[in-house]
């Protein structure tokens, strides 16, 4: 039985080493990767190229918004041909991939969530419905309120509050208008976080999908 416990408690801490070192310096990392990507876009519009964008957050005016981390950084994939945006109390369908900055193990960025599988394909992936102000709830076309299996993040709501149906866009959110400085499930604390984002629909409260 000894031997058991000793095992198990030698896996934990190897196990808890390994992440320790593959997200060391995490804060730092995070921060440094987001600056980078900002000042990137920042010249990238200066030179003309509209494939870039800069969001500020609602809540801030340009004379408080100073910090990197007040806005999101957009790359435009695809740009969409609908007409409007989705407003703060609207419903959404999108399909999304989450991944981190890149990593010891994971170069590309280590892919937390995701609605597709393989490649992406309007044709195959699945299509999310979240409302877009952060709550878990919305109203199908009968009146009845039903949860989704995911809410949105403060960086996820300004992308999407600027985005028109049809639009696939790569967005940057620094930590501070993600999950902040505590973990969630799979991504630690203080991550950049990075969605690859197709909008499909659209549609405000009250309204019939």
């Amino acid at each position: 039985m000894l031997l058991i416990v000793a095992l198990v408690s030698l896996t934990a801490c190897s196990e808890s080493e390994d992440e320790e070192e593959e997200f060391a310096n995490w804060q730092e990392k995070n921060e440094t990767y987001f600056t980078n990507i900002y000042n990137t876009a920042k010249a990238n519009i200066a030179a003309g190229d509209t494939s870039w964008k800069i969001i500020r957050k609602w809540s801030l005016n340009e004379s408080t918004a100073t910090n990197n981390y007040d806005h999101i950084v957009v790359h435009v994939l695809t740009e969409g041909t609908g007409s409007g945006c989705p407003l703060f109390t609207d419903t959404v369908k999108i399909s999304y991939a989450g991944r981190l900055i890149p990593s010891k193990t994971y170069t590309d960025g280590y892919v937390f969530d995701k609605t597709y599988y393989g490649s992406y394909s309007d044709a195959t992936t699945s299509q999310l419905t979240l409302g877009v102000n952060g709550t878990d709830t919305y109203k199908t076309s009968s009146g009845t309120t039903s949860k989704t299996t995911a809410s949105t993040i403060d960086g996820m709501t300004m992308a999407l509050m600027e985005m028109h149906i049809g639009d696939r866009w790569e967005v940057y959110i620094p930590y501070q208008l993600g999950y902040g400085t505590s973990a969630s499930s799979s991504i630690p604390a203080y991550s950049t976080l990075i969605f690859d984002m197709t909008l499909f629909s659209y549609w405000h409260a009250g309204a019939k999908q």
